[in-house]
């Protein structure tokens, strides 16, 4: 079942569970799902493609860990917890990530074969990392391990 089918069906799943969080977060990954199909000129009762999908999904965990981020550094740790309790159910429809250590197994390995070695040159291979490990590691995680690798 694509991902935005699923979806679609635990809008109904969390109703009838009476689980107020988790109705939230899915009505809101669905009308993000909406506006993304809209913002590509598509009909918005499309299906959109699981890639596109995650796509989605990581820009509302993104969205999610900044928010526990400002509001943890503004002292209202109550809409902090609010916004952990939508991230960890967020959190459930990605795909597992990649450990810092297999990150930077392959960090060193492009490394070599780009033959970085430079701190300037930081951008290029983070560029090549990300192109290569596109769904499968956090972009926060190559970026501290490219910035410990060149420095």
């Amino acid at each position: 079942m694509k991902i935005h089918q699923q979806i679609k069906a635990e809008v109904k799943q969390a109703m009838l569970d009476k689980n107020q969080v988790k109705l939230g977060v899915v009505r809101g990954i669905l009308a993000a799902f909406t506006n993304d199909l809209v913002a590509k000129k598509k009909k918005p009762d499309e299906w959109l493609p699981d890639e596109d999908a995650l796509t989605v999904i990581k820009r509302l965990v993104k969205q999610r860990k900044d928010s526990i981020e400002q509001f943890t550094t503004g002292g209202r740790a109550d809409l902090a917890e609010g916004e952990a309790a939508e991230l960890a159910y967020l959190e459930t429809y990605l795909p597992a990530t990649m450990s810092r250590d297999e990150i930077k197994k392959i960090a060193e390995a492009k490394m070599l074969a780009l033959g970085l070695t430079q701190k300037s040159q930081a951008g290029q291979l983070m560029a090549t990392l990300m192109k290569d490990l596109r769904n499968q590691a956090d972009g926060g995680d190559v970026k501290a391990v490219v910035d410990q690798l060149l420095q």
